[in-house]
């Protein structure tokens, strides 16, 4: 039986992931979600409708709302299902999101994907691409230290809705190019968002950073105060961007899709607050687009929220581990890939490796993994990531 201690490789990542929360604010302090004191960047309370679908005109923009918050959001028919680009639209819906739904939401198979690991093959035009290491050793999934916002403050639990019901996956605050220190900006996976090319836009996608602050028994979830599950508030997406490749190829195991397996989320707060993400969590992380070789990287960490057996998705974990190559197919990119036995809800969670002034960065996100969730395999964030990064931040530019 393989040895599941962390390396002692990852003590650079450990060393490092102490910084993730060295700026952030406690949700007690003047940053916090209660905090309602508008600021430069504040966004409309209401103005939750970036675009309407096809077919809605000015004049039915109020009825329409009034239906689709009423319960219309359910019409999963294939025909009504909301699938380009262009199309995506998620109106807030007010008390949504409650301690017990939020509990009650799952992981699934289709989730965490369970494609299997392809033999190696010829390297193609670098030295990772193409080219499959041997699987890695699993990596025992260790609890983060409470309460999470003194030491993971950007990570936290992304909800949305389904066919199938209430559904989770992991995030993380990121930095905004255009709204420097005030970010509205949340990175996650595209399965986490758009059901891929045999399906659209999930709906009612929220993200609640540092869930469960103080890691509350899911027993007891029902009934804790609202600020120890979401000490943050929640914070709606009124706009996502994902890759025309997972929009197009992604499938219930990855598939095609999985090394373009990433989306970027614009937010708002529920609660109306005035102030950014990142001015109410206290940081975000730099995304680093410049897909490092794997043999540059001593040590990798993906955090997450798992769901799936063993887990119940309340509290936090994280993964240490050296980074390993996964090929899916020659022609695309080489994923990264790390021993880790955390299960489906963690999909979408930020993979964090030292910067160049010794800062976490984030390099990738939980894609996939297999049915016997001893690995994971992340996408590298290339030029195809930043153009969807990018697009996002440029939409938003002049406003918040």
């Amino acid at each position: 039986m393989p040895s599941t201690r962390r390396p002692a490789l990852a003590a650079a990542a450990l060393t490092a992931v102490l910084a993730l929360t060295a700026t952030a604010c406690g949700p007690s302090d003047d940053s916090a979600a209660g905090d309602t004191k508008p600021s430069a960047s504040a966004g409309k309370k209401g103005d939750d409708f970036p675009s309407l679908p096809k077919g809605i005109s000015s004049q039915d923009v109020e009825k329409w709302k009034k239906k689709w918050k009423e319960g219309a959001w359910k019409n999963w028919d294939k025909d009504q299902w909301m699938r380009e680009a262009r199309d995506f639209i998620n109106p807030i819906i007010e008390g949504h999101w409650k301690p017990d739904t939020m509990k009650d939401a799952h992981s699934s198979d289709k989730t965490l994907a369970t494609q299997a690991a392809p033999g190696t093959v010829p390297g193609g035009g670098s030295a990772d691409q193409g080219v499959t290491d041997p699987e890695p050793r699993p990596v025992d999934a260790k609890a983060v230290a409470l309460p999470y916002h003194n030491n993971a403050a950007p990570v936290g639990k992304l909800f949305f809705d389904s066919p199938e019901g209430h559904m989770v996956c992991s995030a993380t605050v990121v930095k905004d190019p255009a709204h420097p220190g005030k970010s509205n900006t949340v990175w996650t996976a595209g399965h986490c968002v758009h059901a891929g090319q045999k399906g659209g836009w999930y709906r009612n996608i929220a993200f609640v950073p540092s869930y469960n602050d103080k890691g509350v028994p899911a027993a007891q979830i029902n009934t804790a105060p609202v600020q120890d599950v979401a000490p943050y508030g929640v914070w709606w997406a009124d706009w996502a961007q994902t890759s025309a490749q997972w929009i197009s190829q992604g499938a219930e195991t990855g598939g095609a899709g999985a090394p373009y397996d990433f989306a970027v989320l614009h937010v708002k707060s529920e609660s109306g607050t005035g102030k950014s993400l990142e001015e109410t969590v206290g940081n975000a992380l730099t995304v680093d687009f410049t897909t490092p070789q794997v043999k540059s990287i001593r040590s990798m960490g993906a955090w997450g929220y798992p769901a799936a057996p063993p887990f119940d998705g309340q509290k936090m974990y994280d993964c240490v581990d050296r980074p390993g190559r996964l090929t899916i197919d020659p022609a695309q990119p080489t994923m990264y890939r790390i021993g880790c036995r955390m299960t489906g809800g963690s999909s979408g969670g930020g993979w964090f490796a030292p910067g160049p002034d010794g800062k976490p960065v984030l390099i990738s996100n939980t894609s996939i993994g297999p049915s016997n969730s001893t690995w994971l395999a992340g996408p590298r964030l290339g030029p195809e990531a930043k153009g969807v990064y990018d697009a996002l931040s440029q939409k938003f530019a002049g406003k918040q």
